[in-house]
């Protein structure tokens, strides 16, 4: 009777123990999840003759897409959008390295080719011991002369809406592996023109690849069909078109990936911005 007792006790204990340590884990999981959110959504730059936007909707609590904005000194507007391999709480920590290496290496180099060659030599050794990669898309756009300048790092290609004729397709191909991949890569560079009412749509593939309850995938069609649909409204708009668009074909099917989007919306083909002072920060 007695060693019953004991077993019941220590069985109680074993459980109450059992919670406890959950409560922890959930508390600090809703931490991790509270502070990248703050991190995706920090102050976007604002200036004349443009806007933009950014969102990530993570497929569980936390997730490893990664999107930033980085104003510089010149006037230029750095940005970057991301995926990094798995998903959770470890890409979630890789997520995390790659924002710092971005802040870093944007504030030391002169163009995404540069910032995408020093990322990769921060991170290189860390992703290839965690056996992981992260693939990047990251471009300069500058207001005054709305040339838009990018570098590639194993990422898809942003979609390019001219504002003219209402046509999309992919931006020009500019080739480069992703971060992680290879040592000592030096990365390249494309110079495009953008003009009045043209809009470039960086995403990651949680959107072309949500499923509904078929196992069909969005895909790439659909997405270009909802921009044509939304091309005149403000980039908030657009953004929250575009998922609608994927909720309405998902049907409540559980989320898979990631779902992450940047976007960028030339009003006029030049403004008057010379300095980082220039850029207004919501």
């Amino acid at each position: 009777m007695y060693k019953d007792y004991l077993t019941f006790i220590k069985g109680e204990t074993t459980s109450d123990n059992q919670k406890i340590a959950d409560k922890t884990l959930e508390r600090e999981i809703n931490l991790a999840r509270k502070i990248q959110t703050q991190l995706l959504n920090g102050k976007i730059p604002t200036f004349k003759g443009g806007e933009l936007a950014g969102s990530s909707l993570p497929a569980r609590l936390i997730g490893g897409d990664y999107y930033d904005f980085y104003p510089l000194v010149n006037g230029k507007i750095r940005m970057v959008v991301g995926d990094v391999m798995g998903k959770g709480i470890p890409a979630a920590m890789l997520m995390i390295l790659t924002r710092g290496a971005f802040r870093s290496a944007a504030e030391n180099t002169n163009c995404p080719a540069e910032t995408l060659t020093s990322m990769n030599q921060a991170l290189y050794e860390d992703l290839r011991t965690l056996k992981s990669f992260v693939t990047l898309f990251c471009a300069d756009y500058d207001p005054k002369t709305g040339i838009f300048t990018y570098a590639n790092a194993g990422h898809l290609l942003p979609l390019y809406m001219n504002g003219k004729d209402k046509s999309i397709e992919e931006l020009p191909k500019v080739s480069g592996v992703m971060l992680g991949g290879i040592p000592n890569q030096v990365y390249n560079e494309i110079s495009i023109q953008l003009n009045e009412q043209d809009i470039v749509f960086f995403y990651t593939d949680g959107i072309v690849e949500a499923q509904n309850k078929n196992g069909e995938q969005y895909k790439l069609e659909r997405l270009i069909q909802t921009l044509l649909e939304n091309h005149g409204n403000s980039v908030n708009e657009i953004e929250k078109s575009v998922m609608d668009s994927v909720r309405q074909f998902t049907q409540g099917v559980p989320q898979k990936d990631d779902i992450t989007m940047v976007l960028l919306k030339v009003s006029k083909q030049k403004s008057d911005i010379n300095s980082k002072d220039s850029l207004l920060m919501n």
